[in-house]
């Protein structure tokens, strides 16, 4: 775990994600990304010098065989509160709207819904659990299907909503989430969305995957890349942090 601390406390202290007395929200999909997330940022608010307090929202999707007790019972366990927001997002995706494109769609839906209760419960503060590896594929798709030089933010601020969305882990790869899921045995919720695994997103995965059996490294430099021009907002520390062994 302390290695993990390490990297999402640089991510958090380079990009000014935490101050005093926010009030943070962790976005639970129940997925391994976002329950790391919780995990690390529970212990992250016993030590760090600016305190912050934190919540756990999940978005219920509508969606049969989704259970979110296990992950409740994890948030009694670290001593942070849960709540479950309910939401008709599956059914009027899939059964009403037929969308052919439903992940974008889900993706603001699923906004909205977290942006309203934060707003409602007086919470500023949205931690996400997007990683390394999410945010070099978010790049290639921007590049290969938009024609663009483009990704999310490690700070993003909402003005329509009044909230920031911070992504702590964005110097986390996603094998280490990985095994660290497994290793603590992290109540990962089973996954009942109709389009799971079957996205352009996935196909980029493997694409990069394959990549960087040919090119090793291919990762880090796309990474560190980012964190120069042309992409200002994300900083031009790439080099020291690179030095760091992230």
């Amino acid at each position: 775990m302390q290695k993990l601390l390490g990297l999402l406390r640089s991510c958090v202290d380079d990009y000014h994600m935490i101050e005093e007395g926010d009030r943070i929200a962790v976005g639970v999909s129940g997925g391994k990304d976002s329950l790391t997330l919780l995990v690390l940022l529970a212990k992250l608010r016993d030590f760090y010098p600016k305190k912050f307090t934190l919540e756990a929202l999940s978005v219920d999707m509508g969606l049969e065989g989704m259970d979110f007790s296990p992950v409740e019972a994890l948030c009694r366990e670290l001593e942070v509160p849960f709540s479950l927001i309910p939401t008709q997002i599956g059914p009027i995706i899939f059964d009403y709207r037929h969308e052919k494109n439903p992940c974008s769609m889900c993706a603001k839906m699923r906004r909205g819904a977290l942006s309203k209760a934060m707003v409602d419960r007086g919470i500023n503060k949205v931690a996400l659990g997007h990683h390394r590896d999410d945010a070099v594929e978010t790049f290639a798709m921007s590049l290969l299907f938009e024609g663009r030089i483009s990704c999310f933010q490690p700070v993003t601020y909402l003005d329509r909503m009044g909230v920031t969305q911070i992504r702590p882990m964005l110097y986390i790869p996603e094998l280490s989430i990985t095994h660290f899921a497994e290793r603590m045995q992290l109540p990962v919720v089973h996954n009942t969305c109709p389009a799971d695994k079957h996205t352009k997103r996935e196909e980029v995965k493997e694409l990069i995957f394959e990549l960087q059996g040919r090119y090793p490294g291919l990762k880090d430099k796309i990474f560190f890349g980012m964190q120069r021009l042309p992409l200002p907002e994300w900083g031009v520390e790439g080099q020291r942090k690179l030095e760091r062994g992230v």
